[in-house]
C-alpha cells in the first residue's frame, strides 16, 4: 500500500502499520493470508514475474518485505532472508575478490567472523576501524600500497559498544573510494535513521530483533534501491536457499505492525535508565548515545531520530560483579540477542569470539516495554546484590 501522491508522505510510525496490505477490494482480508506451498502451478515458458517455486519467491514473503522497504525509504522492496546472517552473508559477497572489507571493530561477531572467513576463502582482507574515527575510517579505504576497499560494513549505533558513526560522510567518501557502503540498520532502527537516505548502498537488518520484536523468530532482511544489486541479492538467497518460512515471515509482519509503539516506549525507558544508571553508586559507567557524556552524542543527535533501546553497563567490581547482576536479576532476561518486548541484559565477553577491546565487565542492556520503574528497581536490587557478592 503506497500513499496517495495527492497527500504527504506517511510517517514511519504509520508506514509500519499501513505497508504490505491486501488491495482494499469489498471482501478482502484486512492481513494477507500465509500460502503453505512448496510449488506452483506452470505451464510453459515462465514469466519473470511468476510464482513457479517458493525457494525463488512466495506470496507470503511480499507483504513483509513491500513493508520492510517502504520504513526503509526504498524504491523497492526488501529481500527477506532465513536469519540476520544469512542477509548479511549474501551482502558481504558483494565484495570484490582480493579487495578489501572495512569494518567497525566493534561490531556484531558473527558479521566480523563471516567477514574474515570471506576474505580468507578469497585472498582478501578486512580492515577493523573505528566507525566512530570518520577520518580513520576514510584513511582505511584505500591506503597506499594495499587493496582498496569495496565494501564499508558500518554498524551505528555498533554493538556492543554503541559507538556512532557519521554515515553520510562515510558512505560519501565510500563512493569516492570506489566502494558500496552497508549499513547494519538493527540497532536504530528505520525509525530511528534511514540510510539510504544518507547515501548507504545498502541496509540490512536482523528482523529477529526489533523489526519483529517478540523474540519468536530469526529472520533477516536486506533493502537496496539499486534494481541490479537487489538482483544480485536475489540471486544469493535464490541458489543459497537462505529464505524464511512463511510463518515465520507472517509473524514478522505482524510484529512489524507495533514497532512504533514498541520503540517509543523502549528507548524513552532505556534514556531514563541511563540517566540513573549515570549517577549510581555502583556503576563505574554508563554508555548511551542519548547522555550528554557519551563521545558522538552531539553527532546521535544530529543523524538520529531517538537514541535507541540499548545500553551499556559496566556494574563496579568488574567481570564477578557483571556475572552476578545477570544472575541476581528477576525481570530482566539473562539471554544473548535483543530487541523484544521483554528487558534482557548479557555480559558481552562471556562469548569467547567478543572483541577483546570490549571490557570484560561490560553488560550489554536491551530495554523492553514493561514498565521503567519496575526496570529500574530489579536493576538496582541486582546491583546491591552483586556488591554484596563482592564483599562477602
Amino acid at each position: 500500500m503506497s500513499p496517495d501522491p495527492q497527500h504527504r508522505p506517511f510517517s514511519p510510525a504509520t508506514t509500519a502499520v499501513a505497508a504490505g496490505r491486501p488491495p482494499r477490494e469489498q471482501g478482502a482480508p484486512v492481513n494477507s493470508p500465509v500460502v503453505l506451498s512448496s510449488t506452483y502451478v506452470s505451464t510453459g515458458t515462465p514469466s519473470a514475474d511468476e510464482m513457479l517455486y517458493t525457494r525463488y519467491n512466495t506470496e507470503t514473503w511480499l507483504p513483509l518485505e513491500e513493508a520492510v522497504g517502504a520504513l526503509e525509504g526504498a524504491a523497492q522492496p526488501a529481500l527477506a532472508f532465513s536469519s540476520g546472517m544469512a542477509a548479511i552473508d549474501a551482502v558481504l559477497r558483494l565484495a570484490t575478490p582480493g579487495s578489501a572489507i572495512v569494518a567497525p571493530r566493534h561490531a556484531y561477531l558473527a558479521t566480523l567472523t563471516a567477514a574474515r572467513e570471506q576474505a580468507e576463502r578469497e585472498g582478501s582482507v578486512v580492515r577493523e576501524v573505528d566507525i566512530a574515527d570518520t577520518d580513520a575510517v576514510i584513511a582505511a579505504l584505500a591506503p597506499d600500497g594495499e587493496p582498496a576497499a569495496s565494501v564499508l560494513w558500518i554498524e551505528s549505533p555498533t554493538n556492543p559498544m554503541l559507538e556512532v558513526a557519521d554515515v553520510p560522510a562515510l558512505a560519501a567518501a565510500a563512493h569516492a573510494a570506489g566502494a558500496l557502503c552497508v549499513v547494519d540498520n538493527t540497532f536504530a532502527t528505520p525509525l530511528g535513521q534511514r540510510p539510504l537516505a544518507q547515501g548507504a548502498d545498502v541496509v540490512v537488518h536482523s528482523v529477529t530483533k526489533f523489526l519483529a520484536g517478540h523474540s519468536d523468530l530469526v529472520m533477516g532482511a536486506a533493502v537496496t534501491d539499486d534494481a541490479d544489486l537487489r538482483a544480485r541479492l536475489h540471486a544469493r538467497r535464490t541458489t543459497g536457499g537462505a529464505i524464511p518460512g512463511p510463518w515465520e515471515a507472517w509473524l514478522a509482519l505482524r510484529g512489524l505492525r507495533t514497532l512504533a509503539l514498541r520503540v517509543e516506549r523502549s528507548q524513552a525507558s532505556a534514556l531514563e535508565l541511563a540517566r540513573r544508571l549515570a549517577e549510581h553508586p555502583l556503576v563505574a559507567a554508563v554508555a548511551h548515545p542519548g547522555l550528554p557524556s557519551h563521545p558522538q552524542h552531539e553527532r546521535a543527535a544530529e543523524l538520529m531520530d531517538g537514541f535507541g533501546s540499548i545500553l551499556t553497563l559496566r556494574p563496579a567490581g568488574g567481570a564477578a560483579a557483571a556475572e552476578a547482576v545477570t544472575r541476581a536479576v528477576e525481570l530482566w532476561v539473562p539471554a544473548t540477542s535483543l530487541g523484544g518486548v521483554e528487558s534482557s541484559l548479557e555480559r558481552r565477553r562471556r562469548l569467547p569470539a567478543e572483541a577483546a577491546t570490549v571490557p570484560e565487565d561490560l553488560l550489554r542492556l536491551s530495554v523492553g516495554i514493561e514498565d521503567v520503574e519496575d526496570l529500574w528497581a530489579d536493576l538496582d536490587r541486582a546491583l546491591h546484590a552483586a556488591a554484596g557478592h563482592r564483599d562477602s
